[in-house]
């Protein structure tokens, strides 16, 4: 069945123009059909193109806001376990290292397919209900050939975009064998998760994984036709931003240490750097300074990072609120950022736009202009939503 949404108060479409990079329209109207966007226009012009439509279904959004839907490209949603103490901890000044991911690993091993995948299909919705139609996620809490399979293939029921990081932390069982486990990343386990599989990642981190295994990981997970995603710069400075350039990476997660040669590397390629503000409130770290990133000319993304240990939240709408607050972007670049650049970080361009022929993934908004995201943070603003042009929730 069709769908009209008209008298919509600011249209954001994100089809780019020299004047306005999010494509904002007023008293606009937005037309679904068959999974997609079809048309956008002045509310005015909407009678003239819908007339003759059989079965319309028209939605009145009264000077409400419409958005994409977001795009949410780095998160952790098949896991189980809680590590709520570890937080209490580091807010009490102990500070984050990689190490408290083993727990993590240690229950999910433990946990069952069903219990991960009711969990799993909690936090999606948890998702849906704050706007965002499209997740990536990512493995990392198996860390055997056996877990991660599972993990994988739990995660691809629910998106298509998933991501084998078998490469998260070398596991207990092979301590101070960190090369003989890439051993295994890039052989049997790669092989067992590749199948599920889009994307291949790999944490390039002082306590992970060093530049070199990380390059073996990487190239080992292209050669199996995966495209490339690498977390790095997180806890201090690295080549892991250049490794990723280097390799055609669509991606690099979290970059909140960088030098002016990774900010030259980023602008001068096709990588996107996903900022991730949830980590950085949950763990005290510094914010990354979106501003001296954008005015360099780099591709933002803005994700949640939804996991147990560094960042617990799957608020796209707190996230946007953060990364204006502290890091610097103006509410448009970081609602692009949640959008338009989550898409691009997973090559993407049939989401995070509203041009004919999107997927028709959007967002009504309980008030009438984006800025509200960051301008009324913490308050539920997301009113109704669509995925694949059905209404959800």
């Amino acid at each position: 069945m069709p769908t009209l949404i008209t008298r919509i108060g600011e249209l954001t479409t994100n089809v780019v123009s020299d004047r306005d990079p999010c494509g904002t329209a007023v008293d606009a109207a937005v037309l679904l059909d068959e999974g997609r966007v079809v048309w956008t226009g002045p509310a005015g012009d909407a009678a003239a193109r819908t007339a003759g439509l059989a079965d319309l279904e028209v939605v009145d959004a009264a000077g409400r806001a419409v958005i994409p839907g977001f795009v949410d490209s780095h998160s952790h949603l098949v896991f189980a376990g809680d590590r709520a103490a570890e937080f209490e901890a580091r807010m009490a000044g102990r500070p984050y290292t990689a190490g408290g991911i083993r727990s993590t690993v240690a229950a999910t091993r433990a946990a069952t397919d069903a219990e991960l995948r009711l969990r799993l299909r909690r936090f999606r919705d948890e998702m849906l209900a704050q706007g965002t139609t499209t997740v990536e996620i990512k493995s990392g809490y198996g860390l055997s050939v056996e877990d991660e399979e599972r993990l994988v293939r739990l995660a691809a029921e629910i998106t298509p975009e998933v991501t084998f990081l078998g490469a998260h932390v070398v596991p207990p069982e092979y301590a101070d064998r960190a090369d003989e486990y890439v051993d295994l990343v890039v052989g049997p386990m790669l092989d067992a998760c590749a199948p599920h599989s889009r994307w291949i990642d790999v944490f390039c981190e002082t306590g992970a994984f060093t530049t070199a295994q990380s390059r073996r990981v990487l190239e080992a997970g292209i050669a199996r036709g995966l495209g490339a995603r690498v977390h790095a710069s997180q806890l201090g400075p690295g080549a892991g931003v250049q490794l990723a350039v280097e390799l055609g990476a669509a991606s690099i997660d979290h970059g909140t240490y960088l030098t002016d040669a990774d900010v030259a590397a980023l602008a001068g390629s096709d990588t996107v750097l996903t900022l991730l503000p949830g980590v950085e409130f949950s763990t005290r770290q510094p914010y990354p300074d979106a501003r001296r990133l954008l005015d360099a000319g780099v591709t933002v993304a803005l994700a949640c990072d939804t996991n147990p240990g560094s960042s617990f939240t799957s608020s796209m709408p707190f996230c946007i609120a953060v990364a204006v607050r502290d890091m610097g972007m103006t509410p448009a670049e970081a609602v692009w950022a949640a959008t338009a650049g989550g898409a691009r970080a997973l090559r993407r361009d049939d989401i995070g736009t509203l041009a004919p022929g999107a997927r028709a993934d959007l967002v009504l908004l309980e008030a009438p202009s984006r800025v509200h995201l960051a301008y009324r943070p913490g308050v539920p603003l997301v009113h109704r939503v669509w995925k694949d042009g059905v209404e959800v929730g």
